[in-house]
């Protein structure tokens, strides 16, 4: 597969977009997000649709710009400056977030659903997620299967959030998943460094 071009194979962009975002997600501030909103309404469903319909938005509008930007700055410089984001992601993957009480949900009288959706996209704004989301965009040029791609991944983080609350941290490894993302990243990150340096193609 040739870095930073789109791959001939959408599923690729798809697994890879999948993948990364979901590992990233684990123990993040908005899987910590979803804790306390479990815990507080404990309704599942109106809880994961506003996870759904906010996380669209986010990353549709996170993989526009990263495509916008990739097609002003398609330069090995640029490409040079996304691999080394990549391996940035790699480091910021292993922090593990901490839950922010200005994160938690306020007294808002809209609904469960509306009051998830809002806070849920406020929340993401910035996160480690949707700045991935844009270096995917960025990187393969292909911006509805990216953000179907993240917000997969972010769905396949939370469910299991939503359903376990607190309880995700004993269930899945999340140490585990950290240093498994942060070694994907790294990955794509020396490889788009050697791409944009012409030493593989």
């Amino acid at each position: 597969m040739r870095v930073f071009d789109q791959p001939e194979n959408p599923m690729e962009t798809y697994v890879i977009s999948v993948l990364l975002v979901a590992l990233a997600e684990m123990g993040d501030r908005t899987q910590l997000l979803t804790v306390m909103l479990a815990s507080r309404f404990r309704r599942p469903v109106p809880i994961l649709a506003g996870i759904a319909v906010a996380t669209i938005a986010n990353h549709s509008l996170a993989a526009l710009a990263g495509f916008y930007l990739s097609a002003f700055l398609n330069t090995s410089w640029f490409q040079l400056a996304l691999a080394l984001s990549f391996i940035a992601m790699a480091v910021w993957a292993l922090v593990p977030d901490k839950a922010d009480e200005d994160g938690k949900p306020g007294k808002l009288r809209v609904g469960v659903f509306l009051t998830t959706a809002i806070t849920f996209f406020l929340v993401e704004m910035g996160d480690k997620t949707q700045i991935a989301t844009a270096a995917l965009a960025a990187r393969f040029h292909d911006v509805p299967i990216v953000a179907a791609g993240t917000t997969t991944g972010m769905m396949l983080a939370n469910i299991p959030a939503v359903f376990l609350g607190h309880n995700v941290t004993k269930v899945l490894p999340i140490s585990a998943l950290r240093i498994g993302a942060a070694a994907v990243y790294l990955i794509l990150g020396l490889w788009g460094v050697a791409a944009a340096l012409g030493w593989v193609h």
